[in-house]
């Protein structure tokens, strides 16, 4: 089955559809104009809609699946998942990245580091979980030094 994207005027994905692949094949083929086109044939486009565009449900093309929310560029030929932060900028691969480099050590004393982003004050906080000997969780929380590139205990 073939997955297509309707898009509004700002590229935004308002739905997802899936059409047969013969439909698709006998149309141009996997990512071509005519295919796009005999979708507006069969589906008409909802409020807003104005332009229809092929997806790869197995990610083999325009970078990732679709979801209502995420936006296609054009200019990089793939989707791109809604922006996460204010603070975030788009790479040429369409990954979002934070003004802060993502840490590269996710163990503090043995322990997972759960991460999360602080957009208030621009970093990395992460924490870890342990269990005493009468089951007891214990959390330590911890801020990324991404200049020192370790963890440090708050």
């Amino acid at each position: 089955m073939a997955h297509f994207a309707e898009l509004n005027s700002s590229n935004e994905v308002l739905r997802v559809i899936v059409v047969s692949n013969e439909d698709v094949d006998a149309n141009g083929g996997d990512k071509h104009a005519d295919a796009e086109t005999f979708v507006t044939t069969i589906v008409p486009y909802g409020t807003g809609g104005v332009a229809w565009k092929q997806m790869s449900y197995n990610n083999n093309f325009r970078k990732q699946y679709a979801a209502i929310g995420y936006t296609y560029d054009s200019g990089k030929d793939m989707f791109i998942l809604p922006k996460p932060y204010t603070s975030w900028t788009n790479d040429s691969s369409g990954d979002w990245k934070a003004p802060v480099t993502y840490p590269n050590d996710l163990e503090e004393n043995s322990l997972t580091v759960f991460t999360e982003w602080d957009e208030d004050n621009k970093k990395w906080l992460g924490s870890t979980w342990s269990d005493n000997s009468i089951g007891v969780g214990t959390e330590t929380k911890y801020e990324w030094n991404a200049s020192g590139l370790s963890w440090t205990a708050l």
